[in-house]
């Protein structure tokens, strides 16, 4: 019988270079919550990371990058996916049709949480292009006038 190959482990440095971030990011994200600590470690030893820790990684990143939220809207997409993931494991684990509807209800909270943080910056980036089309008509108006004069 095979035995699966043990988790490969990756340092901080080759985390940061995989996700093209910096060690200092990474770390500043595991103090404030965005990505768990890395393994326990003896003093002195490097952090060492598993495939999974770099995959959320990249997910927090795309998040940040796609949403240009700030890192407490960020901190709360990612909260939220994590309470969505424990809600998916422990409905998969049930056979009690009335506690996967309690999880099911809650799952839908987050997702609720999540969608106001999306559409919140989407009317931000709508009011910031209304504005951007506004100096735009404003400069090309003005464009027209000096062509006539």
């Amino acid at each position: 019988m095979a035995t699966a190959a043990p988790p490969r482990q990756l340092r901080i440095g080759d985390v940061a270079k995989a996700v093209g971030t910096t060690p200092r990011t990474i770390r500043y994200y595991e103090e404030i919550g965005l990505l768990p600590e890395a393994a326990a470690r003896p003093a002195g030893q490097h952090r060492v990371y598993t495939e999974g820790d770099v995959e959320r990684l990249r997910e927090v990143l795309h998040l940040k990058s796609l949403l240009g939220v700030s890192l407490d809207e960020l901190k709360e997409l990612v909260e939220a996916e994590d309470a969505r993931a424990l809600i998916r494991r422990e409905y998969r684990a049930s056979d009690d049709p009335a506690r996967k509807r309690e999880l099911l209800d809650e799952s839908l909270g987050h997702i609720d949480r999540q969608l106001e943080l999306v559409r919140r910056r989407r009317a931000e980036l709508d009011g910031l292009e209304s504005e951007l089309a506004g100096k735009r008509r404003r400069v090309r108006d003005r464009l027209r006038e000096l062509s006539r004069s």
